[in-house]
C-alpha cells in the first residue's frame, strides 16, 4: 500500500480517506501501525507537492479535513484528553456494524455503538500554537509569493466574522489569487477568486490583559497577526517542548460542531472524557475555542525547525552540500559588502560594524552547567537621540533578520508590559509574555528611550527579567508559587547614550563621522530601502549561513591562544582576566565564522586580538573624557 504519485493528489484533498481506506483494509490490531507508517510516507509526498501553508492562505480558502502545514511555535501544551482511537457505528437499516478509526478527526461519524466492546479509548496531546512571534515582514513576502492555492474543486465559503473583523475592518486584508498550481506543475487560471474575501485574522490586544469575558490569541507580541492553531499529537509528544519551533504537516478541521459540542455538552463527548465537567468556565473557553477562530491541526508530521530564513533550505547544511559549496565560494565577498553597508547606517564607524556582524551570527551553540556558550549580547553606547536615530537603525535590521522585536525601554513600558509568561491556573494556560521567543530572535532594547522615574515592583521584575537573559539565557516563567525556569537562545542588541544599565558581553562606543546637525539628512539616504532585493537577500542568506556552520578549534591553535594569554598576562596581570580571555575566544569564532572558516586560524586569532584591542581603548579614551562612564 505504498502510496504513488497518483494517490499523491488525494493526500492534499481527502487524506482522511487515505487513512479510512488502509484501516478497512486491514485487521484491527496492525491497522494503527500501518496508518502511523502512511503518515510518515505522506511527509515526503507534501513535500513534493507543496502542500498549503496556514501561514498564508486565509483559513476559509482551505478546504476542511485536507492537509495543511503551519510554520509555527508551540505556545503553551493543554493536558492530553481522550479519544475513541477505533470504534464501531451501527447501519440503522441493515443493523450491519462496520469498524471505524478515530484518529485524526474530532468528530466521530453518526451511529455510533457506545456499548460495543470493540471501541479502544486512545490518548492524544493538545499543543497550542501560534505563528514565530516577531516574524519580519519579508520572510511573510517570501512565503506568501511561493504560496499554494488550494484545489478549485473546493468553493470556500465565508467563515463567522471573529469579533475584531467586526469592531474593526481596518485589521481586514484584501487576498485574491490569481494562479494555483496542479500536483502536475501546471498552471491555470483560479475560477473562484472572483471576489474580494477578508483573511481570518486575529490581532493580539495591545495591552495583552488575560479576560475571563474576551477571548484572545495568547500572541506572545502585542499587535502581532495570524492565525493560531491547536495541535492535536498522536506519536512522541515527549519529544516536543514549549518554544519549540516546527513546520507542521496535519489534517485541518474546522467543524462548527466542535463548537455546538462544547455549548451542549454532548453525552458521548462526556463519556469520552469524564474530565470535560471538570473544567471550569474559562478554561473551556480557552481550550474549546470556535474552531473558526482557532482551528484544529491534527498532525501528521512535525519536523523542527533550525530557522525560519525562506531563504535557506531547511535541511543541514552538511545535507546540502551544493547550497553550502555555492555559498560559501561567496562569502567573503558579501562580508565586505555588508561591513560596508553597516558602517555606513553606524555613521562611518566600521570598528562598530565589524561587531555588528559578530553579534547578529551569535548563537548559543552549548551549554556548560549554568553558563550558556556562545551568547554575545552587544551594547552599542554613544547612539544620538536626534532623529529617531535607534528606532531607524533598527527598521534597518529589521530587513535583514528573519524574527526581531523592538523593544523601548520607557519608564511606562517597563512598569506595565508583561515580559514573563504567566500560568493562569483558573482558565489552564500559560498567558505568554513578551520574552517568550523562538531562538535566534533579535531583541533590540532601546535604552535611549529611559527617562527619570521609578520602577514599580512590575518594572523590577521585568528589567530583572531582561538581565537573566542576557547573562544565562534563560526566563523564569512565574507559576505563582513558584518560578519554572525556561532555557532561551535570544539575540539581545542594547543601544544606549552612555553605557548600558543593563549587563552585555561587549560594550563599542559609537564613534561618529557625522555631525549631530547632520543626522537627520544623513539618515534619510539610507532608510530601509537602500539595497534592491538581491542584494538585501545576499546579506539575509549570509547571516542565517554564517551562524549554521560548524566550528572548532585545533589542538595546536588552542596551545598557541594559551601561550598567547600567559604572555598577556606577564605584560600587565590586572589588564586581562579570564573573562576578557572568555570574550576574545567567542570574538575569535565568530570572527572566523563570519569569513566562512570552520576552525580558528592564527591570522584569524591575530585578527580578533586587534579589534578587542581597538575596542577597549576607545572605551578607556571615551571614560576619562566622560567622568559619568561607569
Amino acid at each position: 500500500h505504498r502510496p504513488t504519485m497518483s494517490s499523491a493528489h488525494d493526500w492534499i484533498n481527502n487524506p482522511l480517506d487515505i487513512v479510512d481506506g488502509m484501516f478497512g483494509e486491514r485487521q484491527t490490531g496492525t491497522s494503527l501501525t500501518a496508518i502511523v507508517w502512511l503518515t510518515r510516507e505522506c511527509y515526503q509526498l507534501a513535500v513534493r507537492l507543496s502542500v498549503p501553508s496556514l501561514n498564508d492562505i486565509p483559513l476559509h480558502y482551505l478546504k476542511p479535513n485536507s492537509l495543511v502545514k503551519f510554520r509555527c511555535l508551540i505556545q503553551d501544551m493543554f493536558d492530553p484528553e481522550f479519544y475513541m482511537g477505533t470504534y464501531e457505528t451501527v447501519d440503522l437499516s441493515t443493523k450491519a456494524k462496520v469498524s471505524r478509526c478515530g484518529r485524526y478527526k474530532d468528530v466521530t461519524e453518526c451511529g455510533v455503538d457506545l456499548n460495543s466492546r470493540n471501541t479502544v479509548t486512545a490518548e492524544r496531546q493538545t499543543f497550542y500554537c501560534v505563528p514565530i512571534p516577531g516574524e519580519n515582514t519579508w520572510v511573510k513576502e517570501i512565503s506568501f509569493s511561493s504560496r499554494v492555492v488550494p484545489s478549485t474543486s473546493y468553493v470556500p465559503t465565508r467563515q463567522k466574522r471573529s469579533y475584531e473583523e467586526d469592531e474593526d475592518d481596518m485589521d481586514d486584508m484584501d487576498y485574491q489569487p490569481q494562479k494555483q498550481r496542479e500536483p502536475n506543475g501546471s498552471i491555470h487560471p483560479n475560477h473562484h477568486g472572483n471576489g474580494e474575501c477578508k483573511r481570518q485574522e486575529t490581532e493580539a490586544p495591545s495591552n495583552q490583559k488575560t479576560s475571563a469575558s474576551h477571548l484572545d490569541l495568547n500572541f506572545p507580541l502585542p499587535g502581532e497577526k495570524g492565525p493560531s492553531c491547536l495541535v492535536k499529537v498522536y506519536e512522541d509528544w515527549e519529544s516536543f517542548k514549549v518554544n519549540d519551533t516546527l513546520e507542521v504537516y496535519g489534517i485541518l478541521s474546522v467543524s462548527p460542531a466542535l463548537s455546538a459540542l462544547a455549548d451542549e455538552k454532548d453525552v458521548s463527548s462526556s463519556m469520552l472524557d469524564p474530565t470535560e465537567y471538570m473544567e471550569t468556565a474559562e478554561e473551556q473557553r480557552v481550550h474549546r475555542p470556535p474552531a473558526s477562530l482557532v482551528p484544529r491541526l491534527h498532525m501528521l508530521y512535525a519536523r523542527p525547525l533550525p530557522h525560519n530564513n525562506p531563504l535557506l533550505p531547511l535541511t543541514t547544511l552538511e545535507d546540502n552540500s551544493a547550497f553550502l559549496s555555492s555559498t560559501l565560494g561567496d562569502m567573503m565577498c558579501v562580508r565586505s559588502e555588508l561591513l560596508a553597508y553597516f558602517t555606513h547606517i553606524l555613521l562611518g564607524d566600521a570598528l562598530a560594524a565589524e561587531y555588528l556582524i559578530l553579534h547578529l551570527i551569535s548563537d548559543v551553540y552549548s551549554r556548560r552547567d549554568a553558563l550558556p556558550l556562545g551568547k554575545f549580547t552587544l551594547n552599542i553606547s554613544g547612539c544620538p537621540t536626534v532623529a529617531s536615530y535607534t528606532q531607524r537603525f533598527y527598521q534597518i535590521i529589521q530587513q535583514l533578520v528573519p524574527s526581531s522585536y523592538y523593544l523601548a525601554m520607557s519608564l511606562q513600558n517597563m512598569n506595565q508590559m508583561r515580559l514573563i509568561p504567566k500560568k493562569d491556573y483558573v482558565a489552564n494556560r500559560l498567558v505568554s509574555g513578551a520574552l517568550q521567543l523562538a531562538r535566534n530572535t533579535l531583541l533590540f532594547l532601546d535604552e535611549t528611550q529611559l527617562e527619570q522615574g521609578q520602577l514599580d515592583t512590575t518594572g523590577v521584575r521585568n528589567v530583572t527579567a531582561l538581565g537573566n537573559v542576557i547573562s544565562w539565557q534563560k526566563v523564569d516563567y512565574d507559576f505563582n508559587y513558584h518560578q519554572m525556569e525556561f532555557p532561551c537562545n535570544i539575540n539581545v542588541l542594547i543601544t544606549s547614550e552612555g553605557r548600558s544599565l543593563l549587563p552585555s558581553d561587549c560594550q563599542i562606543h559609537l564613534q561618529s563621522q557625522v555631525s549631530q546637525a547632520q543626522v537627520e539628512e544623513y539618515l534619510s539616504s539610507i532608510h530601509v530601502h537602500p539595497q534592491v532585493s538581491s542584494q538585501l537577500n545576499k546579506f539575509r542568506i549570509y547571516l542565517s549561513m554564517a551562524r549554521q556552520l560548524d566550528y572548532s578549534i585545533s589542538n595546536e591553535m588552542t596551545k598557541s591562544v594559551e601561550d598567547d594569554f600567559v604572555d598577556m598576562r606577564k605584560d600587565d596581570p590586572e589588564s586581562v582576566s579570564a573573562e576578557d580571555l572568555h570574550r576574545l575566544l567567542v570574538v575569535a569564532r565568530l570572527l572566523s565564522l563570519s569569513l566562512g572558516q570552520a576552525s580558528l586560524c592564527r591570522d584569524t586569532w591575530l585578527r580578533a586580538k586587534h579589534i578587542d584591542a581597538l575596542r577597549r581603548s576607545r572605551t578607556e579614551r571615551h571614560k576619562s573624557v566622560n567622568g559619568n562612564e561607569p
